[in-house]
């Protein structure tokens, strides 16, 4: 991309309504590679919750609000947050697969959809960032990041190149019990899941742990709160920035 180009921000709910710390973070990364970051108004929800609750029709009224949202101006759309990029790029076209009008709108959108730290490196050649944290990163690969979009090497091209002499621990590639609706029905079943990535998080001494998607960190953070555990969450984009990587805002 050129030097300014324009980009759209879908910021998603939970970074919106909780974690504005992240917000400002991503902000701030995408205007240090000189991207001139558009916040497009009369943004909502994508849909994803009532998507994966089955509440399709009330999916498809979401999902047609952002569509027009976002297709009114050109440019790439920025999401900070795998499983909503993975509901606009995945999702969409699912939804509106017997409807053709919508699906080919629903398809240019998609085509022109990134997560954050896709579009850093694979579209903006970025190989990462200068910071000043110092501790033991432990980095959680989101489900709907590595298998739904795909994007494995992304954050950990970006963790290695920021952090060459730091240790960045990877844990295992299971998820974290969340999963949306799924930790609200079946809530020991979750807890469950969650407990053996606490175990590997305290195993390996992990200070800070780090991810692309809050509502993953969220889940884990908020059960290390709950047994005492001192270790913290961000985004990976918050270890970028000139505060204290944290959940909180």
């Amino acid at each position: 991309m050129n030097r300014s180009d324009s980009i759209q921000l879908l910021r998603t709910c939970l970074i919106d309504s909780f974690f504005r710390d992240t917000y400002q973070a991503v902000i701030a990364t995408l205007e240090a590679k000189d991207l001139e970051v558009c916040i497009t108004d009369g943004q909502t929800c994508c849909g994803q919750p009532a998507y994966n609750a089955g509440f399709w029709n009330q999916a498809r009224l979401m999902a047609q609000h952002t569509i027009l949202t976002f297709e009114a101006r050109p440019g790439p759309v920025v999401i900070p947050s795998g499983s909503c990029a993975h509901m606009i790029k995945h999702g969409y076209p699912t939804i509106f697969r017997e409807d053709t009008d919508w699906l080919i709108r629903a398809n240019k959108l998609a085509e022109r959809t990134y997560e954050w730290s896709e579009f850093l490196v694979e579209v903006c050649g970025v190989q990462g960032f200068q910071s000043s944290f110092k501790g033991r990163i432990g980095y959680h690969a989101s489900c709907h990041l590595i298998r739904g979009l795909g994007v494995k090497q992304a954050p950990l091209l970006i963790l290695g190149n920021s952090f060459p002499e730091t240790q960045v621990h990877v844990l295992a590639q299971d998820c974290c019990g969340f999963g949306g609706v799924f930790s609200v029905e079946q809530p020991e079943l979750s807890t469950a899941i969650l407990d053996r990535k606490i175990e590997e998080l305290h195993a390996n001494a992990i200070e800070i742990v780090v991810g692309c998607d809050v509502s993953c960190l969220m889940q884990i953070e908020g059960r290390l709160r709950r047994t005492g555990s001192k270790v913290r969450c961000a985004h990976l984009a918050q270890l970028f920035v000139d505060q204290e990587p944290t959940l909180t805002s």
